[in-house]
């Protein structure tokens, strides 16, 4: 096997990354867009120097699987977002849950994840927008890194975006050429707009981002301003500035200008109303993230007069709406702005019993005066690299009676789980959640008891 073979190759499987695998020549191949079931003809472009792994890229279906389905957005193929688009969606979902049975085994738990709980809308689910800003052939578009590249997809037709965020995107992009915007360039480091965030709220109220190299450009201020005057369910455009290197998608120094309307929204999930500011971190998917704070809430079994700590709390989703079954609700949460807005949240729903913190998570559970000397339920909601060790020693020192973890990432939720045993605590239920159909990611919520 060599860089550039031509091979045929059985897919059997996917990968963490969503690829078709199949087995070659002794090694296992991964093909990005092959679904289990087909036979394909793939051309080799790395191979593993360690390992016994090549990577390839897809030439041709010669046999189509059963479970392969047309996908339904026009990039797929070129946009590395919704790798999975060509899968049919149950077994999608089958493909969730055997990946994390697969994270708990390998991690030596023994319990075994329920079915994956399906998203109530396949398509059109996403309620944010994220999209780079590039050239061509004159004109302004909207989209997305290529995989291993820094070619820009144009995403115009999306199929997972909520309405209207499509079309509003194509609005921002006519706009923007329109009026002389210059997309940035990386690599030159040139132009004026690097990415435009676009989030709708369950009452259809858009807020825009336009997250920008320098402060000061006229042009990007008339966007602001047309983009209103175009689309009256956008309720505010906000600037953010970004002027480092990378790739990252919002400048975290300077503070946000609002260039036209507000620079808030209102969400809606279940029954709370949340504040959300601009760089507000929210799941992309309401519906699906309504259905899991019910199932947290239910789990939590709480009467009135529970203690509740929430750590990694964000704007306050789950802990506003654990709030009126419980006594007192104390939110943990690194970044200020969503302390702020999850403060703002509590008063959106006349919750006065209802305090948040920001800083350290393993600092603040440990201090008494923030969280006191136990609680009845703490719930974990950490970031893809999970919680420190320091924040389970601290969440099990509060000896709670049941421990609510809300995972984005099955490797280190069966890690963290595992390493709450020796703590006094397993997992009696761990429940997948498909939040973004037709990627490989898994969100998953462990019911954890002493």
């Amino acid at each position: 096997m060599f860089k550039g073979a031509r091979l045929s190759v059985a897919i059997d499987a996917l990968d963490h990354d969503g690829a078709g695998v199949g087995s070659a020549d002794g090694r296992r191949v991964h093909v990005a867009f092959a679904v289990p079931g087909d036979r394909v003809e793939a051309e080799v472009e790395h191979l593993s120097p360690h390992g016994l792994d090549a990577w390839a890229r897809l030439v041709e279906v010669r046999a189509p699987s059963a479970q392969r389905v047309p996908p339904a957005c026009r990039a797929y193929g070129r946009c590395g977002g919704c790798v999975l688009q060509a899968l049919a969606y149950p077994a999608q979902l089958e493909h969730k849950r055997a990946r994390l049975a697969e994270a708990l085994a390998a991690a030596g738990l023994s319990v075994e994840p329920g079915p994956c709980v399906a998203s109530p809308r396949p398509l059109g689910y996403r309620d944010k927008s994220k999209l780079v800003v590039a050239a061509d052939e004159g004109r302004v578009i909207l989209g997305a890194f290529a995989p291993r590249s820094h070619e820009v997809v144009d995403l115009s037709g999306c199929a997972v975006a909520e309405p209207p965020l499509d079309e509003l995107a194509s609005t921002v992009a006519e706009l923007a050429t329109r009026l002389g915007v210059r997309p940035f360039d990386e690599r030159s480091a040139r132009g004026d707009l690097r990415h435009v965030v676009l989030r709708v709220s369950a009452r259809g109220e858009v807020m825009a981002v336009l997250v920008v190299a320098r402060r000061g450009i006229e042009a990007i201020a008339r966007l602001g301003r047309a983009l209103r005057a175009a689309r009256p369910e956008v309720i505010g455009v906000v600037e953010n500035l970004h002027a480092a290197r990378g790739n990252v998608l919002f400048g975290e120094v300077e503070p946000d200008v609002v260039l036209d309307g507000t620079g808030v929204l209102d969400e809606f999930v279940g029954g709370t109303r949340l504040r959300l500011s601009a760089r507000a971190f929210f799941q992309v998917n309401r519906a699906l993230a309504a259905l899991l704070y019910a199932d947290v809430a239910a789990a939590a079994a709480l009467g009135g007069v529970e203690r509740v700590v929430d750590v990694y709390c964000g704007v306050g989703g789950i802990a506003l709406t654990l709030a009126p079954r419980a006594a007192a609700v104390v939110g943990i949460e690194e970044h200020a702005g969503a302390v702020a807005d999850a403060a703002a949240g509590a008063a959106l729903n006349h919750v006065s019993h209802a305090r948040f913190f920001a800083g350290d998570a393993a600092a603040l559970l440990g201090d008494p005066s923030v969280v006191g000397d136990r609680a009845d339920v703490v719930v974990l909601n950490p970031p893809r690299k999970g919680c420190d060790p320091a924040v389970l020693a601290a969440a099990a020192k509060l000896a709670p009676r049941t421990i609510l973890y809300v995972s984005c990432s099955p490797t280190t939720l069966a890690l963290d789980l595992a390493a709450l045993g020796p703590l006094g605590y397993r997992a009696r239920r761990v429940t997948p959640y498909d939040m973004l159909p037709h990627t490989p990611h898994v969100e998953a919520l462990a019911v954890i008891e002493r």
